[in-house]
């Protein structure tokens, strides 16, 4: 473990810069501005987003002060690259909540936990995918391999396929797990009969974090594209993935209009998969990738708000009842 992190970019000092700031406004995210339930509104949101974003750039600014310029690039790739397929994780998430008809006062708190989670998971992937990487350099060639059959499976089906119903997590809990037949407020369990049953937002929760698992099959792989070093990789991961519960709210309501996004992040992962595929004979410049990447994602926003589709969205299903499906 001492020698993978050995050549790291992250000092002691910037190591316990990350977990201090991640730990305060993680405490203040939840025990300060968000104790009672509430339905978030999209001018918190776009606050909240902007705080992220805002200590994210800052972050790296500070990365690029202590360590130079190149970790600093790669660290800011890195993170563009997490926040756009962070938009994904969104869609999913909206498909998950309206299909289990989540209320709206408890989408918050299902994604900080579900983001707590993510947290660990994610750490314990980096760590296992930096090992794998320092110890086999083929491992390069499989990530690059998988990123590009991802990234054209994406432009092929225009994105992601979400069928709640189909999860094995749901499959799980309606088999083994005894669960409440409607929303106990914000409870993931409760006891009743002399007996815990778990609520539907414990299944709703479960769900969140295996699909974060396998959303990460794809970002985590797509990081170790830019950089191997493990910091750069963790943080830009970690960051990106803070901010997804912000973003959501901000978002949610407009996720119908980025209709050609997922042919840009099925480009750069195409993209990222090519240039770790030939890195053995050409190494292109952090500027190029980091170029490349915000071009081909401000073209696919743009044109989706340019060229928007002439169909109306399908209807909604709604959101404010207590009982989720049976």
């Amino acid at each position: 473990m001492a020698d993978l992190f050995a050549h790291s970019a992250g000092s002691p000092l910037l190591w316990g810069t990350f977990f201090v700031l991640l730990t305060v406004m993680l405490a203040l995210d939840l025990g300060v501005f968000h104790r009672r339930e509430h339905v978030v509104k999209s001018r918190e949101a776009a606050i909240w987003t902007a705080v992220w974003i805002l200590l994210s750039l800052a972050f790296g600014a500070w990365i690029w002060f202590e360590d130079g310029r190149q970790p600093a690039l790669e660290y800011f790739t890195g993170y563009l690259i997490e926040k756009s397929l962070s938009v994904d994780n969104i869609f999913v998430f909206i498909v998950i909540f309206r299909y289990f008809r989540v209320p709206a006062r408890y989408h918050h708190r299902v994604l900080y936990w579900g983001i707590l989670g993510a947290l660990v998971m994610r750490g314990f992937f980096i760590v296992l995918g930096a090992a794998l990487v320092s110890r086999f350099d083929w491992v390069l060639y499989l990530f690059g391999a998988f990123l590009v059959y991802t990234g054209v499976k994406i432009i092929v089906h225009r994105g992601t396929d979400v069928h709640p119903e189909n999860n094995p997590v749901v499959r799980f809990f309606q088999r083994f797990v005894p669960l409440t037949h409607d929303y106990r407020g914000k409870a993931f369990a409760v006891h009743e009969g002399g007996r815990w049953l778990a609520t539907p937002l414990l299944l709703v929760l479960a769900v969140v974090e295996v699909t974060d698992v396998v959303f990460a099959t794809d970002s985590i792989p797509a990081i170790f594209g830019i950089t191997h070093d493990p910091f750069l990789v963790f943080t830009s991961n970690i960051f990106a993935i803070l901010g997804l519960r912000a973003l959501y709210f901000l978002l949610a309501d407009l996720m119908d209009r980025f209709v050609y996004l997922s042919y840009g992040l099925g480009t750069v992962l195409a993209f990222i998969g090519v240039k770790m595929l030939a890195h053995g004979w050409v190494e292109l410049p952090i500027e190029a990738s980091l170029g490349v990447v915000a071009g081909v994602l401000v073209l696919s926003v743009g044109a989706s708000l340019l060229w928007p589709p002439q169909e109306d969205p399908a209807e909604k299903r709604g959101e404010g009842g207590d009982e989720p499906p049976s």
